[in-house]
């Protein structure tokens, strides 16, 4: 089976090179064709074949974010199309992510069977321009994947997509971030740190709601938060709230590179994410391969986990006296939170094991075939 993972603009190498290293142990002939990515290493590519096709010059040296832009917006019709003349070198063709899905709809793979992964489906078509690309995406691939059941009825009932053409296949534990070759260590200021650790980690967006994740830590004791990630909000709201707190918060609000993930979530006793809406999230899968005890948002994908798999606990999003609660017990409880590392665990093995997402996603591709 030749297949084609496509990732124009690099938007989740952790994702697409761990599940090209799955389908390639599965046997499979595996070609992941992306562009650069700027922001640190990748996984290991062992296995398959990395083909950078896509926003050359974009991507060529260190440009400002405007130019970048403006180059990938020149760039992006032209790479399509070369794709396109490429995927017949392919049985299947999986989509990743579409840089602009109102156009690229258009300018899939053809002649061959073509599969698109919406990777957030609750985030996807916000205004009606792009809820009609989303739903002209799905109903042009031949399959969809959603990784959570949520999601598949999203993608039928809010965007049309065929019911029979929907796939639930898992997102992935991000097991590869547990053994790599080279870990850097906490930063000094943390690694001094006595005490349980509460962390919430990712991109800082108004979603994930670490506003409410501060009211809710005001009155804690007997812990520390740590909120680490590069902001894409206003910072100085959320630092201005964390001065109130009993306990000390501390941010690192900047890019986290791969090598120095694994030391953050080692020393974390609690994994939070105290998100207001979302399918899934790279952050979750992240806390479920170092087997983190979790407390999460009883919203989307985070429900499937907490209540099918026993793997975290659920609040109610937007509650800060529950995630309060939370957090609390489980800061203080040993016992329970060594059963939610358990069974934490217990499903990164399992259920959201990469060799058996492999195996369901070869199974798609053999039914297009």
């Amino acid at each position: 089976m030749r297949v084609q993972l496509v990732d124009p603009p690099a938007y989740t190498p952790p994702y697409d090179f761990s599940l090209a290293g799955a389908l390639a142990r599965a046997g499979a002939d595996v070609e992941l064709v992306t562009s650069r990515y700027l922001y640190g290493p990748t996984p290991s590519s062992e296995g398959f074949r990395v083909r950078e096709a896509f926003y050359p010059r974009a991507t060529s040296r260190n440009r400002g974010t405007h130019l970048r832009r403006a180059l990938r917006v020149a760039e992006h019709v032209p790479g399509m199309l070369s794709h396109r003349r490429r995927a017949a070198e392919a049985d299947v063709v999986h989509y990743q992510w579409l840089t602009l899905e109102a156009l690229d709809s258009f300018l899939l793979a053809r002649g061959r069977p073509t599969v698109f992964t919406s990777h957030n489906v609750l985030r996807r078509g916000d205004g009606r321009v792009r809820a009609q690309a989303a739903r002209s995406v799905v109903r042009r691939a031949d399959a969809v994947i959603a990784h959570t059941h949520d999601g598949a009825r999203e993608l039928s009932e809010r965007f049309g997509a065929d019911p029979g053409r929907v796939r639930v296949i898992p997102h992935g534990a991000f097991d590869y971030l547990t053994h790599l070759e080279r870990e850097l260590p906490l930063p000094a200021e943390l690694a001094s740190v006595e005490g349980p650790v509460i962390l919430c980690f990712g991109v800082l967006r108004p979603y994930k709601g670490v506003d409410v994740l501060i009211e809710a830590f005001r009155e804690m004791e007997g812990a520390e938060l740590w909120v680490v990630g590069r902001p894409w909000m206003a910072l100085e709201p959320l630092k201005e709230a964390a001065l109130a707190a009993r306990g000390t918060v501390r941010f690192v609000d900047r890019f986290v590179t791969d090598p120095e993930i694994p030391a953050f979530f080692r020393r974390a006793d609690v994994a939070v994410l105290p998100y207001r809406r979302i399918d899934q999230s790279g952050v979750l899968y992240t806390a479920l391969a170092f087997a983190k005890a979790m407390v999460l948002s009883d919203v989307g994908g985070f429900s499937e986990i907490g209540r099918r798999h026993g793997a975290a606990e659920l609040v109610p999003p937007e509650d800060p006296a529950a995630l309060r609660e939370a957090l609390s017990r489980l800061v203080r409880d040993p016992q329970a939170r060594g059963e939610l590392e358990a069974r934490a665990a217990a499903a990164a093995a399992g259920h959201y094991s990469w060799d058996d997402i492999a195996r369901r996603t070869l199974d798609l591709y053999e039914e297009l075939v």
